[in-house]
């Protein structure tokens, strides 16, 4: 266990500031990195499963970071450090799980966050699917950032900044054995590069959530019942790739459910619309941003399409899932 741990673990998460931490039981965070972000504390947990471990564009480890990183910001919380937990079948291959973890590694660095504790535990073949991860993650708001799933308000807009679904299609086209092929890759990617911007120049955004679990639908389903609000989407302007379309189309899926891991729904003031939309899409993240949306009027919470033929249909939260748990 400890060659397991300095070889894989370690030397990898080297960050030099922390070094001296990493054989100790917890990990010793300086106050005044906090204190000089914002004046409240985020934190966050999740745990992560995929099959297959590796998918197009991601990897169970760039996941577990993103994944956290994501919620984080959301909230409007600058991230900070990420703890990682690790459940590990014996018999998994060694360069694969080398592979993870620095994966782990540079999607950190990337995001800005620094992996500072973690736990690794072995278990008997058979019962761990290869591997498990969990990461918990702290960040700071500013206290001029009020952002809140409650918030949203008639008149708003609802934007997205990018294509829904990618991350659900590209996993469940790896998984499967269908006899289909597509060029289709994962969305997975950490929003905090985008949002931590965004924030800085349109403090008023009221509501963000990454449309993880679910998808873009049951996310604006959570904030229209949470706000008490009706949210109308247009389907002529939800940004579907034709892959992934396709694909949802051959096996009788609906993409808003498809899990996605690089994007977002905001809530946005619509005095601000404009601008947030030309913020987001000058950044890599959010080049395919639209506003697909709007909040209509108060209500006991719902959401419903106004579709291309003019018609409108309810979008309810469903009472299962169209796949089984990829996030």
């Amino acid at each position: 266990m400890q060659q397991l741990i300095d070889e894989i673990f370690l030397s990898v998460f080297d960050d030099t500031p922390l070094q001296s931490q990493l054989k100790e039981d917890q990990a010793q965070l300086p106050l005044a990195e906090f204190t000089a972000h914002g004046d409240r504390l985020a934190f966050t947990t999740d745990s992560f499963v995929v099959t297959p471990l590796i998918f197009p564009c991601g990897d169970i480890g760039k996941l577990a970071v993103c994944g956290t990183v994501n919620d984080l910001a959301v909230g409007g919380a600058k991230p900070l450090y990420l703890s990682a937990g690790f459940i590990i079948e014996e018999g998994i291959e060694f360069k694969l799980l080398e592979s993870i973890v620095s994966s782990m590694a540079k999607t950190a660095q990337q995001a800005g966050v620094r992996i500072v504790t973690g736990d690794t535990k072995v278990v008997e073949r058979g019962m761990a699917d290869q591997l498990f991860i969990n990461t918990s993650g702290v960040g700071v708001i500013p206290s001029r950032i009020q952002v809140k799933v409650s918030a949203a308000q008639p008149g708003d807009k609802i934007l997205v900044n990018g294509f829904i679904g990618d991350h659900g299609a590209a996993v469940m086209l790896a998984r499967e054995n269908l006899g289909l092929y597509s060029d289709l890759r994962s969305d997975c990617a950490p929003l905090s590069l985008l949002i931590h911007p965004l924030l800085a120049q349109c403090p008023q955004i009221r509501c963000m959530r990454d449309a993880t679990r679910g998808g873009l639908g049951v996310v604006l389903n959570e904030i229209a019942k949470a706000s008490q609000v009706t949210i109308e989407l247009f389907e002529p302007e939800l940004p579907i790739r034709p892959q992934t379309q396709a694909i949802c189309e051959i096996l009788g899926l609906e993409p808003l459910f498809l899990a996605n891991e690089g994007m977002a729904a905001f809530v946005v003031p619509a005095q601000q619309v404009e601008q947030a939309l030309q913020l987001m899409q000058s950044h890599p993240l959010g080049q395919q941003a639209k506003v697909v949306g709007q909040v209509t009027e108060t209500s006991q919470g719902m959401v419903y399409l106004s579709t291309a033929y003019g018609g409108k249909r309810m979008l309810e939260t469903p009472y299962g899932v169209q796949l089984p748990r990829i996030c």
